[in-house]
């Protein structure tokens, strides 16, 4: 099916380091608000009166709300005026946190979570805004600034979670997360220029299109499976972990494990080096070694296990993040050059993939620590990290013949 996107020629064609910082911090604080409750959700839980059995639905909501998210609203920056979209989506997400604030039932607070999920796609919004204002000589370094914010905001948005409700309980992480966005909506409304798509097609002409760019996309099919794998490996690992610390083998408490998860945010820092690197056109050797990294990360992560090393732990999570990143950089910047027009919707499909790859490591995370303890998890984790390499291999393989 054949569109045509324009964009307003007055537009500027680069993104400058303030707008770049702007964008990266708001990826990150957005992103956040996908987390916070995971570790609260028995506080929470026990204050809206909601079973154990139902404990869960508090994280799966904001996660169900994030792919709806990723189809129904993503696709409209293809269609929609990108800052006012942003912004949209931003102030949406912001209610949405007061109403968490305010809940005094469970079904208010799961409404709005699921809406904050659906609003806090806005991030896949801003991604390919930025790559549309670059040029293909600095695209992945942009882009690996906003994929610094970004992964910070998931990494910290645990341990940011447990110090505020230490403090001030849990109906105040999602205020000051109100206060926040506010700030967020104003950077971007100042901040962002505008870009105005015109497409000959209407909104469901948009979804509607969706499979057909999964056809036609090939790169955006390699890069989605290698990332898939990775990130099972990656949410499979950090569930896990913070089970595996709070256990008699270790006994660290909410507090030692927020610092263990600060520790190993450390692998988040590579995410512009990536960048600069996929801009030299070392895109290849650069995947091979991040996904090496998971996989090599997963046998130091099960050896600290066994002797009980913090250290060894720390250092396969720094791996695991940088692995994680380094993809993540290298495949924005790979899917979003062969079809400018349709950046939104490619970058939507590209996260709703590897989404539902984390989906799945996070459900194998206590399950296989259950049956088989650590050795059984980080086996997974390298089964993953393993089909991931292979899929890489297969495709170097096809481009020699």
């Amino acid at each position: 099916m054949s569109e045509n996107v324009v964009v307003q020629s007055s537009e500027p064609r680069a993104v400058t380091a303030v707008l770049a910082l702007v964008l990266a911090l708001a990826c990150g604080f957005i992103a956040a608000n996908l987390y916070y409750a995971q570790p609260l959700t028995g506080l929470i839980g026990s204050a809206l009166g909601l079973g154990p059995a139902q404990i869960g639905l508090l994280v799966t909501m904001t996660q169900i709300g994030y792919g709806l998210g990723l189809i129904l609203f993503v696709p409209l920056g293809d269609l929609v005026e990108n800052r006012s979209l942003a912004v949209g989506g931003v102030v949406v997400a912001m209610a949405a946190l007061v109403v968490m604030a305010l809940a005094q039932t469970v079904s208010v607070f799961l409404t709005a979570t699921l809406i904050a999920g659906i609003a806090c796609s806005t991030v896949q919004i801003l991604l390919p805004f930025a790559a549309h204002f670059t040029t293909d000589a600095d695209r992945g370094r942009v882009i690996g600034s906003l994929t610094s914010g970004l992964m910070l905001g998931i990494m910290l948005a645990r341990p940011a979670a447990s110090i505020v409700t230490y403090w001030a309980g849990w109906r105040a992480v999602f205020w000051l997360s109100a206060v926040v966005m506010g700030f967020v909506a104003s950077a971007l409304w100042l901040g962002m220029p505008r870009r105005q798509p015109t497409s000959t097609l209407s909104y469901f002409g948009i979804l509607r299109s969706m499979p057909a760019l999964l056809r036609e996309v090939p790169i955006l099919r390699r890069r989605a499976a290698y990332h898939a794998a990775l990130y099972a490996s990656f949410s499979m690992f950090w569930t896990a972990v913070a089970l595996l610390l709070a256990s008699a083998q270790f006994g660290l408490s909410q507090q030692g494990i927020a610092l263990f998860a600060l520790a190993g945010t450390g692998g988040v820092i590579i995410a512009p080096l990536a960048g600069t690197i996929a801009d030299r056109g070392w895109t290849r050797p650069a995947t091979g070694l991040a996904i090496s990294a998971v996989l090599a990360a997963f046998v130091i992560a099960l050896i600290g296990g066994e002797l009980r090393s913090i250290a060894l732990l720390v250092l396969a999570a720094v791996l695991i993040d940088a692995g994680l990143v380094i993809n993540f950089v290298l495949s924005q910047r790979a899917i979003y050059g062969p079809k400018p027009a349709s950046r939104s919707r490619i970058g939507g499909l590209f996260t709703a993939m590897f989404f539902t790859g984390g989906a799945l490591g996070s459900a194998l995370a206590a399950a296989t620590l259950v049956a088989g303890g650590w050795e059984l998890t980080c086996a997974t984790g390298v089964v993953f990290a393993g089909a991931a390499l292979a899929l890489y291999a297969g495709e170097f393989v096809r481009s020699r013949s």
